[in-house]
């Protein structure tokens, strides 16, 4: 995978120096060539990205946060399922660590050649590994020079997808595994915070309780608190093609992100007294 000419990293990565790195999974939107002649035109477009994330946090640079985005379409592999493909949602409709459809349960591979164990091997030592070797090498540092860390999992979605959930999704879709990733006063701070922003909606570990990152990484008891924010597409972005960011309306956003960013760090502070 990453051995193709012109690929890019597995990931790009700012190191900060606050207690808190914000990792983006689902941002990255490169295909390799000999992968993308095997997908259907439609997959080509990589419609289930979580467009423009970098641009939305930006902001969060200024505030000390180190960065970590996937530079791979999720199509490649997916960078927030468990290494052995497990189902984080039992039960449920879900796609798996290697898709082979889209969220609109469109088949990706228009021939059929399904990527087989030993192509998903190589897929998530070139991608999956790396990816997850700097996020806990980061979350160790961190919590190694702060005596805290912060992990800030960043995502978005369309906001009406009937394969995964019912209606519309609400705004902000914190998650914390049901508590076990997460202090629980941090938890209700976010929400807090959430739900008090004018024109947007929010939920605690609704349909989205975060991903294998959150559940994997956040240890309280280590002093590793790990938070999902699913965000709806639309709150910042065009939701269809050319899936085009929207500055003003992201500039309505953004001010709620930060306040809960905010929260995150001050929580820090206090923890490492």
């Amino acid at each position: 995978m990453t051995d193709t000419p012109g690929a890019p990293p597995p990931f790009s990565f700012h190191q900060g120096s606050a207690p808190l790195l914000i990792s983006i999974p689902h941002g990255g939107v490169y295909l390799p060539p000999p992968l993308a002649d095997r997908l259907a035109p439609e997959a080509r477009a990589v419609p289930d990205t979580d467009w423009h994330l970098e641009r939305l946090y930006a902001f969060a640079k200024d505030m000390g946060a180190s960065l970590l985005a996937a530079t791979h379409s999720r199509y490649v592999i997916d960078l927030n399922r468990p290494p052995d493909g497990a189902s984080l949602y039992p039960g449920q409709n879900v796609t798996g660590l290697c898709p082979v459809d889209t969220f609109d349960e469109t088949p990706l591979y228009v021939r059929g050649d399904l990527p087989d164990a030993a192509e998903i091997a190589a897929r998530r030592e070139a991608i999956w590994a790396p990816y997850h070797a700097q996020l806990r090498a980061e979350l160790d540092r961190i919590r190694a020079a702060h005596g805290v860390a912060m992990l800030w999992d960043a995502h978005s979605i369309r906001s009406v997808l009937p394969r995964f959930f019912q209606g519309k999704l609400p705004d902000f879709n914190l998650g914390t595994a049901d508590g076990a990733s997460c202090a629980p006063a941090l938890a209700q701070e976010l929400l807090r915070i959430a739900q008090s922003a004018p024109g947007y909606t929010a939920v605690l570990n609704g349909r989205f309780k975060g991903g294998h990152i959150t559940r994997h990484c956040g240890d309280p008891t280590r002093g590793i608190h790990a938070v999902q924010l699913e965000m709806t597409q639309c709150s910042y972005m065009q939701e269809a093609l050319p899936f085009a960011y929207l500055p003003e309306r992201a500039a309505q956003v953004q001010p709620h992100v930060r306040r809960m960013l905010e929260a995150v760090l001050g929580f820090t502070g206090r923890a490492a007294r």
